[in-house]
This record gives C-alpha cells, sequence and structure tokens, in this order.
C-alpha cells in the first residue's frame, strides 16, 4: 500500500510510518513536527514565524498539493491538520478525498468532539473540560470551548468525520466521545510505540525512587500537572532522602527521552483514563506510570491481568497519596516495572499496531 500520514500528535504518526515501512508498505509523513517537539518528519510543513507566516504556509501547501495524491491510505492527525485556518481546510480535506482512494481520521487529541462530549454529554467521569456534572472553567478550557463549539472548526471537523471513509481513536477517552454517534465507522487501535529490545530491570528496590516529570508550560493547568508536580514536591520536602524529582519543561522529544531514562516512575496527566504517547514510551523503558489506569482503559483492549498502571484519582489529595505510597514501598517497584514492559510489548508494539491499521484501512468503513 502507499500511504500519506497528515500531521503530527505525540510522535504517533512518525512511530506508525516506521511500523508500516518494516512491514513493507510506502510511507510518507507530512508534519509541523508538533510544533517544538520537533518529531522526526518526510516533508515539514512548520509555519513560518513572522506576519505573514500564514500567508507563507499556505502557498508552500498549495505547491504540495501533487505529492499529496495517489495514496491508497491517507490519514489525518487531527480535523485542523495544517496550521492555516479552518475554512481554508475544507478545500485541501476536499482534494484528498478527491485525489485519493480513502481518507480516515485519526481521533487523538484536542477536537469538536472532544471539547463538546466531555463539556456537554459528559460520557466520562473526569476529563479536560469536567469533574462530574461541574464543568471546568479554567481559562485554557474556556479557551479550547470558545475555539470549537459553534465555529467554523466544528463545522470542519463534522464534515470530515461524517464523509470520510473511519475513525480511528488512539485512546479510550477520545473512543468514547466518537462512538455514540459514528458507531459505525469509529474504532479504536492502540497508540504505537517502538519498543526497546532489551530492558535491563532490576530486582531489587532502589534506594531512592526517582520520580520524573514533564512539563507543557502552556498546558500546565490544563492537563494537572501542575497538581502532580505540587504532590511529588511535598513529599520530595517530606522524604528528601528516599526519593528524587527530575523536571523537562517544554524540551524536544529527543532531549526528553534522554531525561527521562533511568527515573523509576513517571507522573502524567492528571485527567486522563489512560496513558497517551509520553507514559507509554517511558513503560516500554520500564518506568512506572503514574496516572491514568481507569478499569476502562484494560477492558478496551481487553487485558485481564497486567496491572502496572499506579491510578490515581483527579485531585491533589489522591496523587500525594499514590507517590508516598510508592517511595514508602519500594518493594512494589520491580515488579511493576516488568509489568510495565510486558504490558506495552503486548498491546503497543509498532508493528502489532501497524499490522493493525493496515487490516482497518483495507477493510475501510464508509
Amino acid at each position: 500500500m502507499k500511504i500519506l500520514l497528515i500531521g503530527e500528535y505525540s510522535n504517533v504518526h512518525a512511530t506508525l510510518a516506521a511500523g508500516i515501512r518494516q512491514l513493507g508498505h510506502e510511507v510518507t509523513v507530512i508534519s509541523n513536527g508538533d510544533f517544538w517537539k520537533n518529531y522526526p518528519r518526510d516533508i515539514d510543513v512548520s509555519r513560518p514565524e513572522g506576519r505573514f507566516g500564514g500567508l507563507r504556509l499556505l502557498v508552500r501547501l498549495y505547491r504540495l498539493l501533487p505529492k499529496m495524491k495517489g495514496y491508497d491510505v491517507v490519514q489525518l492527525i487531527n480535523p485542523m491538520f495544517f496550521e492555516v485556518k479552518a475554512e481554508r481546510l475544507f478545500y485541501f480535506y476536499d482534494y484528498l478525498r478527491k485525489h485519493n482512494k480513502k481518507v480516515f481520521l485519526g481521533a487523538f487529541g484536542m477536537d469538536w468532539y472532544w471539547v463538546y462530549y466531555c463539556s456537554v454529554k459528559k460520557p466520562l467521569r473526569y476529563s479536560d473540560f469536567n469533574f462530574g456534572d461541574r464543568v471546568r472553567t479554567d481559562e485554557e478550557a474556556l479557551k479550547e470551548q470558545k475555539d470549537w463549539i459553534g465555529t467554523p472548526k466544528e463545522q470542519l471537523n463534522k464534515h470530515i468525520a461524517e464523509t470520510c471513509d473511519g475513525i480511528i481513536a488512539g485512546l479510550y477517552e477520545y473512543w468514547a466521545c466518537y462512538h455514540p454517534t459514528l458507531t459505525r465507522k469509529t474504532t479504536f487501535i492502540p497508540f504505537p510505540i517502538r519498543c526497546p529490545k532489551n530492558v535491563k530491570l532490576s530486582g531489587e528496590a532502589p534506594s531512592k525512587v526517582r520520580f520524573f516529570i514533564g512539563i507543557n508550560r502552556s498546558r500546565s493547568v490544563y492537563k494537572g500537572t501542575d497538581i502532580m508536580l505540587k504532590a511529588a514536591q511535598d513529599v520530595l520536602s517530606k522524604y528528601p532522602d528516599k526519593m528524587e524529582l527530575m523536571k523537562a519543561e517544554s524540551v524536544p522529544f529527543d532531549l526528553y527521552q534522554q531525561m527521562m531514562d533511568g527515573s523509576d516512575a513517571i507522573l502524567d496527566q492528571l485527567y486522563s483514563y489512560t496513558p497517551s504517547m509520553n507514559p507509554l514510551l517511558a513503560m516500554s523503558k520500564g518506568i512506572i506510570c503514574i496516572g491514568g489506569g481507569e478499569p476502562e482503559n484494560y477492558e478496551i483492549i481487553n487485558e485481564t491481568e497486567l496491572r502496572p498502571i499506579i491510578n490515581v484519582e483527579p485531585h491533589y489529595e489522591s496523587v500525594y497519596k499514590e507517590v508516598e505510597q510508592l517511595v514508602l514501598h519500594p518493594e512494589r517497584i520491580p515488579e511493576l516495572k516488568r509489568q510495565s514492559v510486558e504490558y506495552v510489548r503486548k498491546h503497543h508494539d509498532h508493528l502489532k499496531v501497524a499490522s493493525q491499521y493496515l487490516a482497518y484501512w483495507e477493510s475501510g468503513r464508509n
């Protein structure tokens, strides 16, 4: 097959492309590298800086159109798959539909279905936009609601979702927002991870428990990173001889990986039901995830035995308790690390996930 992956989110498309190539198919990735994270891609479409950056990008995209046709499969990372206004993207999407065999949409992050369903329908007990029946009113949540609901972005998202050949959700949460209204064409496929071939795991408890937390300065409150960091810092102040805390603030992906290595546990995404790309990558290296490990996460992948994730509820007290318990009981760490590696290899290995994508693309849904 000849496949075009457009856009990037947390290394999903770059990792998927690596798996597909190993399985003998031709893949091109067009993206902006997910901004400062700078993930690998074949064709860069980063928006130039300056007053006329949008116009310059638009001209480049029009010139690239001949390279975006003739594919068996095109997959969009998000309805906003290029850094131009939603009004402009209708044309590019319709072009892709016309000049390629099949087009699929990824449900991997921020879009209208995620914002609207979490804010209004509330299928989840908690999310980036709700705590039970209460809708979040912090600045970032309100900004995203205003940006997506009742705007051209909503119109674009609905247009793509209703006319594409299928929708792939990478986390249970996103599946829960698309599946109710687009049941027939929505499927769930786990995120792909390039698992290290050899992971050396110690059978002994560490003398000091090393925690790692990645901080995106612009989204710290929205993702609950501020709360997780405060809880970890407070435990550190109580047990300075029993734990260490490493922070990575808005750094490129390669440096992020280097800083993560050697940690015992990662704190990530307070309001998530499931581990996303960064904690999954950490787990593949034998690093324990403290974050989203709700029952729905295990159910959607039919996992009945492994329970490697230390699940936390979306508040300070829960994070503090779980961090403290790990510090006080480091004998739990070797088994949790072993299960973490096994879990990612079993469900997220990029070759296995690539095979699932290929099967779904070939079947189509529309």
